[in-house]
């Protein structure tokens, strides 16, 4: 009798496999890093090869770490860095070149021209996004116009495009499926999120050929079963698919409006919960799918903090004032606070809800008492004050106070970090005994899928606090944010 789940988080660095038993704990957990290639400045790209082999791996370790017979394994989750484009050729499974990685900037002249000819506001009117080189539509125009022969080859539906959940699944079901789930659907920037389908005036629009994309389908159902994968048995459901961001929100079980999460890492990125009906920010803020159950569709507003884990890797290679990032939390603790030292992390831009794509890293209030303790601790202040940013938009948004913060990624372990962050938003901050957050939320779809579960309400006791933070007095917080915004203003 099948007793655990196969979760597969396929991330921008490296693929993770999981092992999760009945009672949705990890018991077992291997990652396979994977080349990242730099064509030019600016540009990044994956090899889909590469990124599969790393599955592949990862899936073989850690069956054989867990030391659960892949007979065992009742349904397969998936997810996924969002975005990021692969195109290839539905005869044989080939790439046409490499994968275009959401982070690479080589379409942003085409989304300038697209922004000067007028059409922004129709695009996110549509999409609940923005136009830019992050989304995954001007990359799949890039690859079949600089490719010999593929926009001839697209236009016979001889390709197939996919984010790299729909190449996975392509891959596991030996090719004989060709679908995604409507969170990464909705980030293509060709998904209309009101009528819930791919829109013929974006791919027109966009110039990308309808016939290269995916059938849309639930997040939580069975898309399609394991054939011709080494190390695993024909027949396994693969039975849940989000991207990582939504597969996080799902894994914390935000599961109704008004409940949100941060997950902290290189970036940090919130997602709030917004009910049955997308919500149009006003604030810059993302609308987007944040899971299908069903027919049952679910909406996030969603934030992005370009630099959080990055701003604490800057002060260790390019300050040299920690030796390694876990050493942060001690040398911030031992000041009472940053002594007056603000420091804006803006170091490749600020992100919603500023907007600020000109702006730079900014450290001010420094005196000849200053120490690489403040520094450390105005680090902290900073990534937590930029989050503060965000659920403020958010709040005005939904019009509604958030009462409670669920936190994952590296950054959550930091005590100090969160603390702040429970102060400067005045609400508590909760952190889960696990922070595998993305890869259980794909488990719990992938359950829901095959049956196991009802529904996500079901699963709700798989998610096990380990630390509340109280917010403290809201005195110390005002007086922070009254710094950082002028400091931002300077950014």
């Amino acid at each position: 009798m099948p007793r655990h789940l196969l979760a597969i988080d396929q991330g921008t660095t490296g693929s993770t496999a999981l092992i999760i038993d009945d009672s949705l704990r990890v018991v077992g957990k291997v990652n396979r890093e994977f080349a990242q290639i730099y064509p030019r400045p600016g540009w990044v790209a994956h090899d889909p090869e590469a990124i599969w082999r790393s599955c592949l791996d990862a899936i073989a370790a850690v069956i054989a770490q867990a030391g659960v017979p892949a007979a065992q394994i009742g349904a397969i989750g998936i997810t996924n860095q969002r975005e990021t484009t692969a195109v290839w050729r539905a005869a044989d499974g080939q790439p046409i070149d490499h994968a275009i990685v959401w982070q690479c900037r080589r379409t942003a002249p085409v989304c300038d021209a697209l922004v000067a000819a007028g059409h922004a506001d129709r695009v996110r009117a549509l999409t609940g996004l923005p136009i830019d080189a992050y989304f995954s539509a001007t990359k799949i125009a890039w690859l079949i116009d600089h490719v010999d022969g593929a926009r001839a080859a697209a236009e016979r539906g001889e390709l197939r495009f996919g984010t790299i959940d729909t190449l996975l699944a392509w891959r596991l079901t030996g090719g004989r499926v060709h679908a995604t789930d409507p969170s990464n659907a909705s980030r293509t920037m060709l998904y209309d999120i009101g009528a819930r389908r791919f829109s013929d005036e974006l791919c027109e629009l966009l110039r990308v050929p309808r016939r290269m994309l995916p059938e849309v389908r639930p997040s939580a159902g069975v898309f399609g079963h394991t054939r011709g994968v080494p190390g695993l048995p024909d027949g396994i459901p693969i039975a849940g698919i989000a991207g990582d961001q939504q597969s996080a929100l799902c894994g914390q079980l935000c599961t109704r409006p008004g409940m949100a999460k941060c997950t902290y890492g290189t970036g940090a990125f919130l997602l709030m919960h917004t009910g049955t009906e997308p919500v149009a920010s006003r604030q810059g803020l993302i609308t987007t799918v944040a899971w299908q159950v069903g027919d049952r569709f679910e909406y996030a507003l969603e934030g992005a903090v370009f630099i959080a884990g990055a701003a604490v890797q800057w002060l260790r290679d390019g300050l040299g004032i920690i030796g390694s990032a876990s050493e942060i939390e001690a040398l911030a603790r031992s000041v009472p606070d940053a002594g007056g030292v603000v420091f804006v992390p803006a170091l490749v831009g600020l992100g919603a809800p500023h907007w600020r794509p000109e702006a730079r890293g900014a450290i001010s209030g420094i005196t000849r008492g200053t120490t690489r303790a403040h520094l450390a601790r105005a680090t902290l202040d900073g990534i937590a004050l930029s989050c503060a940013d965000l659920l403020d938009a958010m709040e005005r948004d939904l019009g509604r106070r958030l009462t409670e913060l669920r936190v994952d990624g590296g950054a959550a372990a930091n005590d100090l970090l969160m603390q702040t962050q429970a102060d400067l938003l005045q609400c508590r901050v909760v952190r889960p005994e696990g922070i595998e957050t993305t890869a259980l939320g794909a488990a719990i779809l992938a359950g829901v899928g095959s049956g196991w579960f009802g529904s996500l309400d079901d699963a709700a006791a798989a998610w096990r606090q380990d630390r509340t933070f109280e917010p403290g007095p809201a005195s110390t917080g005002a007086l922070l944010r009254a710094r950082w915004r002028r400091a931002v203003a300077h950014a």
